[in-house]
């Protein structure tokens, strides 16, 4: 048991954890929402009876959001800082001993650019930038539409398949290995780290899967730093060998950028997958729009990413006392926005609750954030859930669930664990999404 990670744990989870419990014994909105069953079947309810009249509320240990302009404005605030909540400041012997043996990379600590503020921020994220611009994710396009046939190839003919295990976690996960120049064979090893270490992304976890979490951080750095190692005497054609040639990095730093561009590129993607997945078979007049009309396919997608986003929220920390939303905060207070209130605000969207293809301002959501720490991969994540969902459904158009959908039993990373379904008759090959 290796005293930075009882720390950590301590720190960043074990007495939000009593908050939370104290809080889910009481029937507290904020408990339920984010650690009983109903935050993970659906949360909803739960989020509009929390958004009440709107502004700031006050939800020891934190303050919510739950109002699209008002989390819009705090995720486009500098006088925020980013990072996850902690109960204590890290004391100066805890800190040396970090630095003396840093924690391995994981999507939510330091250096990972989604906890940390400019200008190391702008530093560790400038490099990566070039390969999420529009023209490279273009570039991109011919290899998502071969991987997409050969895993609906894969797919068995009127037979039972898992759409989660099967489909929708090997598109992105095939995509973001190649870009990061990982071999075929590593895929499914990089599924069950992925699997241990999303949990971090919660708050109050308990400490059986904290620790289940750092040891497969340990084991996803110690793959890392021999790859890239690897890679600094044979670099190959993608973004970590670019990222290893330019010298700019650090081998840390290197590490915790692979580890959060694997975090973001696929568990994002899988999510937003397996959930079009669901909504679109429970509202088969908008898959008939659809297939009538194939053009709709990239509006479509961002309306299941702003009624039902794979990352339901994130969190902002002042840096300074300040006021907001008409409340006075006082520095260092924590702010949970709830993404998933802001994209059903009904003072932006009309119906909100109504899942509708067509809407005109469905890409109005915050699902991949604001402002600086706004996610790369946004571009990457539609191409691919696009090309992913019309070609299911044109090559299997008589698909249908067979069980009810499985949960992942997480709270911000929002989505499907199993999705047991029959394929129907195969028809044809699909024609690529616009």
């Amino acid at each position: 048991m290796k005293p930075q990670y009882v720390y950590r744990w301590v720190n960043n989870h074990a007495l939000i954890l009593l908050f939370k419990k104290a809080g889910l014994r009481r029937g507290d909105l904020f408990a339920r929402l984010n650690c009983g069953a109903e935050g993970i079947e659906n949360p909803y309810a739960l989020i509009e009876e929390m958004r009440g009249d709107g502004g700031l509320r006050r939800t020891l240990p934190v303050w919510t959001a739950f109002d699209h302009d008002l989390v819009r404005d705090i995720l486009r605030d500098n006088r925020f800082g980013v990072g996850i909540p902690t109960v204590f400041g890290t004391p100066p012997p805890v800190r040396r001993a970090l630095e003396r043996r840093p924690l391995p990379p994981s999507p939510v600590d330091a250096p990972s650019m989604l906890v940390i503020d400019q200008p190391e921020h702008t530093r560790m994220r400038k490099p990566v930038t070039t390969a999420f611009t529009p023209r490279a994710v273009a570039r991109l396009r011919d290899r998502i539409e071969t991987v997409t046939e050969e895993l609906l190839a894969a797919l068995p003919d009127d037979g039972p398949t898992d759409l989660v295990a099967q489909y929708a976690a090997q598109v992105p996960i095939a995509i973001i290995s190649e870009m990061l120049g990982f071999p075929d064979t590593d895929r499914e090893m990089f599924l069950r780290w992925g699997d241990d270490i999303s949990p971090l992304l919660d708050l109050g976890i308990s400490w059986r899967t904290h620790q289940r979490a750092m040891e497969s951080s340990e084991r996803v750095h110690r793959y890392l730093t021999e790859h890239i190692e690897r890679l600094r005497v044979e670099p190959g054609d993608d973004v970590l060998s670019s990222l290893v040639t330019a010298g700019d990095l650090s081998t840390h730093e290197l590490c915790a950028s692979a580890t959060l561009l694997m975090a973001a590129g696929f568990e994002t993607t899988v999510n937003l997958i397996g959930k079009g997945i669901v909504w679109l078979l429970r509202h088969p007049d908008q898959l008939d729009r659809l297939r009538a009309e194939p053009e709709l396919w990239p509006n479509a997608v961002e309306e299941i990413l702003r009624i039902d986003p794979p990352v339901q929220s994130t969190a902002r920390t002042t840096r300074t006392a300040l006021e907001v939303g008409g409340v006075r905060l006082r520095e260092g207070s924590t702010v949970v926005l709830s993404l998933a209130g802001a994209n059903r605000d009904p003072a932006v969207f009309t119906d909100p609750s109504r899942f509708d293809i067509t809407r005109d301002n469905a890409k109005s959501h915050l699902s991949f954030s604001s402002g600086i720490h706004v996610c790369l991969g946004a571009g990457l994540a539609r191409m691919e859930a696009a090309h992913a969902l019309r070609g299911l459904f044109e090559t299997f158009p008589d698909l249908r669930l067979t069980d009810p959908p499985v949960r992942r039993p997480l709270f911000t990373l929002h989505g499907y664990e199993h999705l047991p379904a029959h394929t129907g008759p195969r028809v044809r090959s699909h024609q690529p999404a616009g």
